[in-house]
């Protein structure tokens, strides 16, 4: 006999890990707020379980680690079997990987579903130069985003592509931008990771070391400007190559693993610059709206980042400078100009103002109407 699910019950699903991602943090906040108990059907281990809401339960599936396509297929099974088995008046797909699993339990236990396309899936760095990656994920998401009750999105150009590629409603966009913190501990990266007061402008990034970021081409830029010193926070792919090649900076190069969304927004206000030199290997990241470009400037952090259009229309409004990311002497010209302390103090001046329309106080509302109705 099937159960029945509660009306305040919820699944949430991802490949991953949800306590590394500060927008399905924010969205389990606000159900928690809801009254919601949600269960987390996650493929990774959960690296900061104080960061998750107290009502939420997560249970990590038992996925061999790998890529490709054997990987997502196993990935789906797991969550398929798990979604299956756990009733929920709401489901909400937090990758496009979790959709079908989640597509099937929403049909089964009769339930909402919601899919929250953070990216644009069909045109992921993993995409670039495989045209068969990005048909096969165009194949999947056609398929199940019809059934969803409601779709999300990070921004309009994204809610755009995915209304006219599948002639669905236009999807909610939720900017996840945090508010501007009043709490601003300048002092904190340099005490933290012991760096030397020695003048130098604090560079930081903060994400994936991979392609598409314009790390190489910040390490060479840095190189041609002595006054700069670059902190590096994340992990992937990358990172050894970037370690190799920023070799000869000494001290000037710091490499820092992972640190969880809340600790990390507590380092962030030390840096003067941060770097979102996103390039446009595929139009998702030409289209992208990253989550680092409003942290940075919640924090008071002025920005130097790629002129794509969606990040051009943010940085335009007097909160940093644009450098093309595959020019290092572009982004080294740029880094110079930054040195002008009363450059740096305009651009934060400016954040507050620029930074407001996109912050989750604006989304959350949205996102609880939305829920509302879905489980009304």
């Amino acid at each position: 006999m099937a159960l029945s699910p509660a009306p305040t019950s919820a699944a949430f699903g991802l490949l991953g890990d949800v306590s590394g991602s500060s927008r399905a943090l924010r969205q389990l906040r606000e159900m928690d707020a809801m009254g919601l108990n949600v269960t987390v059907l996650q493929t990774g281990a959960v690296r900061a379980p104080d960061a998750l809401p107290a009502s939420t339960t997560v249970r990590r599936l038992a996925v061999t680690a790998g890529g490709g396509p054997l990987a997502f297929w196993r990935a789906h099974r797991a969550l398929r079997r798990a979604a299956l088995a756990t009733p929920a008046a709401l489901y909400l797909a937090s990758d496009l990987y979790s959709l079908p699993a989640l597509a099937a339990a929403s049909r089964r236990h009769d339930a909402a579903l919601v899919y929250d396309s953070r990216e644009l899936y069909t045109a992921l760095d993993s995409s670039h130069g495989r045209p068969y990656v990005s048909t096969v994920w165009g194949a999947v998401e056609r398929r199940f985003v019809r059934r969803a009750d409601a779709v999300l999105t990070v921004g309009d150009a994204i809610a755009e592509r995915l209304q006219e590629r599948y002639g669905i409603d236009r999807p909610t966009v939720l900017h996840n931008a945090p508010a501007p913190r009043a709490d601003l501990d300048r002092d904190v990266l340099r005490q933290s990771l012991a760096l030397p007061d020695d003048g130098r402008l604090l560079v930081l990034y903060q994400g994936l070391f991979r392609e598409g970021r314009g790390l190489l081409t910040l390490v060479d830029a840095a190189r041609e400007v002595e006054g700069v010193r670059l902190v590096l926070v994340g992990e992937g792919a990358l990172e050894a190559e970037v370690a190799a090649r920023g070799q000869d900076l000494g001290d000037r190069l710091v490499l820092h693993p992972f640190v969880p969304p809340d600790r990390l927004a507590a380092l962030t206000p030390g840096a003067d610059l941060g770097a979102c030199l996103i390039e446009p290997l595929t139009e998702s990241l030409r289209l992208s709206l990253p989550n680092k470009l409003f942290e940075y400037l919640a924090a008071g952090v002025p920005v130097l980042a790629s002129p794509l259009p969606e990040i051009r229309a943010v940085v335009d409004q007097g909160v940093g400078i644009l450098a093309d990311p595959a020019d290092s002497n572009a982004v080294a010209d740029a880094l110079r100009q930054s040195l002008d302390p009363g450059r740096r103090a305009g651009w934060r001046e400016n954040a507050p103002r620029t930074l407001d329309p996109y912050t989750w106080e604006h989304g959350r509302s949205a996102f609880r109407s939305l829920l509302t109705r879905l489980l009304g």
